[in-house]
């Protein structure tokens, strides 16, 4: 069952009851950050019900020795992981010596929003204590986008039914784990504590990677808004750093704290700079004063909002969905630093590492085209060419030779840290999406100098893994592609996956096509790469062999394309038929019953269908979403957005629309009973997608030009997006009779529509 506690808000995520089963969900949910840092929505008081403490640093990181039971070569010896970052926003509250915690005291009139439009997060309610002390509790809380180093926290507490002492004992904790740690082990080693007036920083380093971090706060206090100093007492101890203030109350009077916090990295300063940079930002930061943080914040978020907001008409929760997964990816990534990528829980969790997936080059890249300048989705595409001599010695220590590479299936620094062997060695797919993510920028800027400058180096080195990586079958007369696992996770080790297959066939062509291409229009750049690369003409025309005469397993009974070899072995049972006490699946069945069922994870045969819809017919693609999605689960969050948008495409409207709100409700409503763990960031991307590509129809022709097949849901009366399209932005708004363009640029462009060709000039409407 779903949850379905947040409230419907159009720029808020809201929620009005406290309910202690609920408060690890919306940690998550609740979650904020700025692209270099960010935090689960944790309490700031003391909390002794469950709660995943966390805080996490862009490109900090530590290699968790790998835990298997049977060690295979070619295993990774690590699994990195995001660490979770000393706790800077803790205060622990005592009223009239009585601890302050909502899971023991009686909680009324709570609220608690994530305001998405403006950029902050606060919570307001009134508890009485086991002692019967009442108060009201009002907090605002932000980690500030501007100052990209520093987060500030507003607590007020009034004493409603007492005169007395109120206690705020605010510090920085250098003592804490990950919850997924394989070893029970402390990643971080305190170095020196740092006392002062107000302040304090804590300098600490991470064991084996030895990232050094400075922590710091500042903190100053109000009663009736007017300020106030108060005794500092100071408790100094090896991993943590506290400081104890009392305020006198009297009955009615409101006591507040303000405390400032930053980190600072040896990623981006001297190892000896840290300490006085940290203090200097909380100075900073306090000077500024908490009012103009928060106006600094409005300013910086509607700047994000201007260029990426989705407005939804006649559809609150519709709305109210694709305004949070919008705002958790910029979140996320800001595409500031090409040292950074965007992890699938991005910083609201410990799941998965928080490393870097295919998911990036497939789903994410569309999305940071379209919203920011194409600077930032070339920098994904950097991270990855930065990384391509680890890539390489991946494949080298599988066998592969002669410069192939195998990108990583997760990594931090360019190494495989994924130590399932079936997601290892055989998910070699995501091979395909640094390619793809080459091909999809290039198209849509038009930037195609990328490839002799950094990409066709990348493609060459993939193309020879696929070529290697394939064998002659003579059996079959073709070449085969053996002992993989697809995108559907629900499989492992099969023969001939028809997406892979796929993939690696239109990799060959394509790095052909840009070698030829790059050959005739950037010769010294041609000679400089085939001088690295040592490529000869007879190794791409061996490439072309096994491209030209790829297996591809069909049914003739049912005219599409099977998933693998044997996959009509299987009993194909419709989902509908699985009754609802056994789903999802992946937490009500063994592995060998999933494994052995037809159901399938997430896209597979589609997921190729999508990414190569110009290669297929109308009709080819509705004999295989016909064939496959009655018998897919969507347990994994990348599926709903890629059958929306298939669905939008053969229009199928209402399975379109179903599939939507699956996306962009994903975690709002907790389809897959596992948001606790973390938001799944990566996939947001789709719901945007499945706006902008599936409702909108928006696709980039071959020619460069944008095209569109606008629909609309039956359950919205209209909807209204932004692209940023070289250097200029188009906005499109979609009603039941007419879709309105307007462009603000400085030279006319020209789309399509349907079959129409419309040019839309700077500062005008044009209506179909």
């Amino acid at each position: 069952m779903n949850k379905n506690y947040i409230v419907p808000n159009e720029w808020s995520i809201i929620e009005e009851v406290f309910d202690a089963k609920n408060v690890m969900a919306s940690e998550s949910l609740f979650s904020i950050g700025n692209g270099a840092m960010g935090q689960r929505a944790n309490f700031e008081e003391d909390y002794s019900g469950e709660t995943l403490q966390g805080s996490y640093i862009g490109g900090i990181y530590y290699p968790d020795k790998t835990r298997v039971g049977w060690w295979k070569n070619g295993y990774p010896e690590y699994f990195a992981k995001v660490l979770n970052a000393p706790n800077w926003i803790g205060i622990h509250i005592q009223i009239n010596s009585t601890n302050l915690d909502l899971n023991t005291c009686k909680v009324a009139n709570f609220r608690k929003e994530l305001n998405m439009k403006e950029g902050w997060l606060s919570r307001s309610f009134i508890a009485t204590l086991k002692t019967g002390e009442e108060i009201e509790v009002k907090t605002k809380r932000l980690i500030s986008i501007e100052l990209n180093e520093v987060g500030a926290i507003e607590y007020s507490i009034k004493a409603l039914n007492f005169s007395g002492e109120i206690t705020f004992s605010p510090y920085l904790d250098t003592g804490i784990i990950n919850e997924d740690s394989n070893y029970d082990e402390y990643f971080w080693e305190t170095l020196k504590v740092v006392e002062g007036k107000n302040k304090g920083c804590i300098y600490s380093k991470t064991l084996k990677t030895e990232f050094h971090v400075g922590t710091a706060m500042k903190v100053s206090f109000l009663l009736n808004n007017k300020d106030i100093d108060v005794d500092q007492k100071t408790k100094k101890e090896e991993k943590s750093l506290t400081y104890t203030y009392k305020i006198k109350v009297l009955e009615g009077d409101t006591a507040t704290i303000l405390k400032y916090g930053s980190y600072v990295s040896s990623l981006n300063y001297n190892k000896n700079e840290l300490i006085e940079a940290a203090l200097n930002n909380v100075h900073d930061s306090s000077n500024l004063g908490f009012q103009e943080l928060l106006n600094l914040q409005k300013k910086s978020w509607d700047k994000i909002w201007h260029s990426s907001d989705i407005i939804i008409e006649g559809d609150i929760k519709a709305q109210q969905g694709i305004r949070f997964n919008i705002f958790q990816l910029n979140q996320t990534y800001l595409g500031t630093d090409a040292r950074l990528n965007i992890g699938p829980k991005g910083f609201t969790g410990e799941k998965y590492g928080g490393s870097t997936y295919w998911d990036t080059e497939a789903y994410c890249i569309p999305f940071y085209m379209g919203t920011k300048k194409s600077n930032v989705a070339k920098n994904l595409l950097l991270y990855r060419y930065n990384q391509l001599d680890k890539a390489i010695e991946n494949a080298e220590k599988l066998g592969f030779k002669n410069g192939a590479a195998l990108y990583p299936m997760v990594t931090m620094n360019g190494e495989e840290c994924h130590n399932e062997w079936e997601i290892t060695f055989e998910e070699i797919h995501r091979n395909g999406a640094m390619v793809y993510g080459i091909y999809n920028y290039v198209n849509y800027t038009q930037d195609f100098e990328y490839i002799p400058k950094f990409g066709l180096e990348v493609i060459i080195a993939i193309a020879r893994f696929w070529h290697q990586r394939a064998n002659f079958s003579a059996d079959k007369n073709k070449y085969v592609i053996l002992g993989v696992t697809g995108p559907n996770e629900y499989e492992n080790n099969i023969n001939n996956n028809f997406y892979t297959n796929y993939l690696a066939k239109w990799c060959i062509e394509y790095a052909v096509n840009c070698l030829n291409k790059v050959k005739q229009e950037f010769p010294k750049d041609f000679n400089r790469i085939i001088e690295k690369t040592n490529l000869t003409g007879e190794e791409t025309f061996n490439w072309l062999k096994v491209a030209d005469n790829m297996y591809f397993p069909f049914s003739k009974k049912h005219n599409v394309y099977l998933q693998q070899d044997g996959f009509l072995d299987k009993e194909l049972i419709p989902v509908s038929k699985l009754p609802n006490s056994e789903r999802p699946i992946n937490q009500k069945w063994s592995w060998d019953r999933i494994l052995r069922s037809c159901y399938i994870k997430q896209a597979d045969v589609l997921q190729g269908m999508y990414l190569f819809e110009d290669k297929f017919s109308k009709d080819e693609l509705e004999r295989h979403f016909d064939f496959y999605e009655p018998i897919t689960v969507h347990e994994s969050s990348l599926s709903p957005c890629v059958h929306s948008i298939l669905a939008a495409s053969i229009d199928r409207m209402p399975k379109a629309y179903e599939q939507y709100v699956r996306t962009s409700r994903l975690d709002l409503d907790d389809y897959n009973h596992e948001v606790d763990e973390g938001c799944h960031i990566t996939s947001m991307a789709g719901t945007w997608m499945s706006i902008v590509q599936g409702f909108g129809g928006m696709r980039v022709c071959e020619k460069g030009n944008l095209s569109f097949k606008p629909q609309i849901p039956k359950e919205w009366n209209s909807y209204a997006f932004t692209i940023n399209f070289r250097n200029q932005t188009l906005k499109v708004k979609v009603n039941s009779s007419e879709t309105i363009f307007e462009l603000d640029g400085s030279k006319d462009l020209k789309i399509k529509v349907e079959n129409k060709i419309i040019t839309v000039s700077p500062n005008s409407l044009v209506t179909v």
